[in-house]
C-alpha cells in the first residue's frame, strides 16, 4: 500500500518498499481539462504541458546536474527521463524519471523533484494530476502526491530524496511556486536543502 504524502512528511524509502530499494521511478500524470462548449457541442481539451524535472545537489547544496525535458539523462547515466509529454493524453504516467539509486555518484547528497506547468496553467486547471514514487524492481507504488488540489499555482517543489546514514530517504516538500521550468524554482529549493 502506498503512502499518500502530505507536505513536510518524511519517509524511509527502504521501509516503505519493504526492503532494499535500488531503483525508483518518479511518475507524473495528468489529464487535460475539457471545455464544455456551447449547448454540449464543440467540447474540446486544452493542451496542458506539465513537466517533471529533478535537480541533483552536492554536499555544499550546489546544483551539479539536472534531468528534464531538455536533458533526458544525467551526465553519469544514473538518472533518465522518459521524454516530454505535451498534452497529458493517455492513461497512467505521462512522464517518468528513472533513478538508479546505487549508481548515483557519491558526491550527490540530494535529488529534488519538481513539477512545472510549461504552458502556464495553474494546477487548479489540471484534472487528475499526481506524482508518485514507484519501486522499479517490483512496480510497487511507494508514495503518491496529489497535485490537482494545489490551487492557483503553476509549479511545485514536490519532494527530495536524500542520503542519511547510508540509506535513501524521502522528504515530501509539497511547496507551491511559480515558474515554467525548474530553473525558476531554484531560489525556493535552496530553503529545503
Amino acid at each position: 500500500m502506498s503512502v499518500n504524502l502530505t507536505k513536510g512528511q518524511k519517509i524511509s524509502l527502504e521501509k516503505e518498499a519493504g526492503g532494499s530499494l535500488n531503483r525508483v521511478v518518479m511518475g507524473l500524470g495528468w489529464d487535460a481539462v475539457k471545455s464544455k462548449g456551447f449547448l454540449g457541442f464543440g467540447a474540446k481539451s486544452a493542451d496542458i504541458d506539465l513537466d517533471a524535472s529533478c535537480v541533483l545537489f552536492d554536499d555544499a547544496n550546489k546544483p551539479v546536474d539536472v534531468v528534464w525535458f531538455r536533458q533526458l539523462k544525467s551526465r553519469d547515466g544514473s538518472i533518465f527521463h522518459s521524454g516530454d509529454n505535451r498534452t497529458g493524453a493517455g492513461d497512467g504516467d505521462d512522464e517518468q524519471i528513472n533513478v538508479a539509486l546505487q549508481s548515483v555518484p557519491a558526491n550527490v547528497r540530494s535529488i529534488v523533484f519538481t513539477v512545472n506547468s510549461f504552458t502556464g496553467q495553474s494546477f487548479a486547471q489540471v484534472e487528475n494530476a499526481y506524482c508518485r514514487l514507484v519501486s522499479a524492481e517490483n512496480g510497487k507504488e511507494v508514495a503518491r502526491f496529489n497535485l490537482s488540489v494545489q490551487g492557483q499555482h503553476n509549479a511545485q517543489i514536490m519532494a527530495k530524496l536524500y542520503r542519511h546514514n547510508g540509506e535513501w530517504k524521502m522528504h515530501a516538500i509539497g511547496e507551491n511556486g511559480a515558474g515554467r521550468t525548474f530553473d525558476d524554482l531554484l531560489p525556493q529549493i535552496a530553503a529545503h536543502l
